[in-house]
């Protein structure tokens, strides 16, 4: 593919993005998301249609959706912090742990398929949301978020997948805290936090194990799209912070019940793809 592009062939990608990137930056204030869930299937499809290699097709939306989590999540992070929710205390625990799991992902990145990073967020996802929808005190595995080797052990996990799937670890951090009787607006919350220590050290990963790959889309370096972390980083930096103040005004099981639809409306995006 040539690394220049018409105007004509630019303008659906960059409206595209610009209205995914509108909406991924309230989910990420919702959630505690970088938008990551949103915008890999968006990438996805329209790098279908300017026929960029299947091979890596699916790994330049993971990539770049790191990439554009970066500062949505810092946005989220630092609006979320101001309101005190934040278990700043479990965030300094995964200090280690989270960005370690993110460069083993970095590392299996390049081996694994492009389905198979669908199927495994799919999966996940489906999981999470159904936890979620039909919630009961039951289905609790404890009083507060356990200690060390667990704690490290799960933070790394986190990492590890929500790198694959290409997310800011809202997904997995939202479920591993509230299952452990955290509220669902602190796990939101720290999950945002999670989303930092995930994206930065994940996009340096992508650019890495894409760097000298075939068949790139044009202006991309390594796994991350440039024209595509440009169009969407303004208007997610921008619209992050409404979601916060949604979130604040919602009660805890009207955020479980929208968390949980919008994870299988994800899911079902992801195995359509596979068709």
């Amino acid at each position: 593919m040539s690394q220049s592009l018409t105007i004509m062939e630019l303008l659906p990608f960059a409206l595209a993005m610009l209205t995914a990137s509108a909406i991924a930056g309230i989910m990420a204030g919702i959630f505690g998301i970088g938008g990551g869930a949103i915008l890999v299937p968006v990438l996805y499809q329209f790098l279908t249609m300017l026929g960029i290699d299947e091979v890596i097709r699916m790994h330049v939306c993971v990539g770049t959706s790191l990439a554009i989590i970066i500062p949505t999540s810092l946005r989220s992070f630092t609006a979320h912090l101001k309101k005190g929710a934040v278990d700043v205390e479990l965030l300094k625990k995964w200090v280690i742990a989270v960005p370690s799991g993110v460069i083993l992902a970095s590392l299996v990145a390049a081996s694994i398929s492009s389905a198979g990073l669908r199927i495994i967020f799919a999966l996940i996802a489906i999981m999470v949301a159904l936890r979620l929808l039909f919630n009961r005190e039951s289905w609790r595995l404890g009083d507060d978020v356990p200690k060390n080797p667990v704690r490290a052990i799960v933070g790394f996990v986190i990492g590890f997948l929500s790198t694959l799937m290409g997310i800011g670890g809202g997904v997995l951090t939202n479920t591993f805290m509230t299952l452990f009787n955290r509220p669902m607006h602190q796990a939101v919350a720290t999950s945002s936090g999670v989303g930092v220590l995930i994206s930065i050290p994940a996009t340096i990963g992508f650019i890495w194990a894409g760097w000298g790959a075939e068949n790139l889309p044009p202006f991309s370096i390594g796994y991350v799209n440039i024209v595509a972390v440009l169009l969407v980083i303004p208007v997610t930096v921008l619209i992050a912070p409404l979601g916060v103040k949604i979130a604040h005004a919602m009660e805890k099981r009207q955020l479980e019940i929208a968390f949980g639809f919008f994870l299988l409306l994800v899911a079902a995006r992801y195995f359509y793809s596979l068709v």
